[in-house]
């Protein structure tokens, strides 16, 4: 039963399909959609993070995947993304934490000339829900911008995130300006189109293709500092 539900509703992301009112996509005009099925799995107990890791980012993955590969093209990802962000409301309050006891500032931002967030927003949410005030810069932040927050909030984390290729030219250049003008703040970087190599060679400090690992890859880096 719980299997099934996560695989519905990673199949809703995929296809685009928001909610039981929605006629796109015609061949599953009529049922439930990403929000249905998000409300339903919550109320037979799978735990948040579960939906949004098992079903939510599983059907994200899947359009993403042929978007690389030339099978799917943007109205695709933003169909996609607009079921998956109504998803994520519902989700959102079983994330939120106690502020007064925040463990550290992360910065973060979609790069100059790229205006998808879907990324980024989880990414947000997730930090959010493991103890984090998260300065969100929202979408096409410029490289200046960047070093304007992380002025503002000495000791601040910097995540940058890119959807497209061709803005990733700008999360290299914002990575060297800000290593050159605050050589200890960690820079961590995810997108699509992103990758392990990518991130050695435009010297970030780390590079997550799922953004679960990152609180504690944070945490963990402020312990040794």
């Amino acid at each position: 039963m719980v299997q099934q539900i996560l695989q519905d509703l990673s199949a809703c992301v995929e296809k685009g399909k928001v909610d039981r009112q929605a006629s796109y996509p015609p061949d599953m005009k009529g049922q439930d959609g990403a929000v249905e099925l998000t409300q339903k799995a919550l109320d037979e107990g799978i735990a948040a993070n579960k939906i949004l890791l098992e079903g939510l980012m599983v059907g994200m993955k899947r359009v993403g995947d042929k978007f690389g590969c030339g099978e799917a093209f943007i109205p695709d990802l933003m169909i996609s993304a607009k079921a998956m962000n109504a998803a994520t409301q519902i989700l959102k309050p079983y994330f939120e934490s106690d502020h007064s006891s925040q463990k550290g500032t992360f910065i973060i931002g979609t790069v100059m000339g790229d205006l998808h967030d879907i990324g980024k927003n989880i990414v947000k949410m997730i930090m959010e829900g493991a103890g984090w005030n998260v300065i969100d810069l929202g979408t096409n932040v410029s490289t200046e911008k960047f070093v304007e927050a992380l002025q503002k909030n000495p000791g601040a984390s910097l995540g940058m995130s890119a959807l497209l290729t061709t803005t990733m030219v700008n999360m290299e250049k914002t990575v060297k300006i800000v290593k050159e003008k605050f050589d200890d703040t960690l820079v961590v970087i995810g997108g699509a189109p992103v990758t392990e190599k990518f991130c050695q060679k435009i010297g970030a400090d780390a590079y997550f293709s799922t953004p679960h690992l990152l609180p504690d890859y944070l945490e963990n880096h402020i312990k040794k500092t």
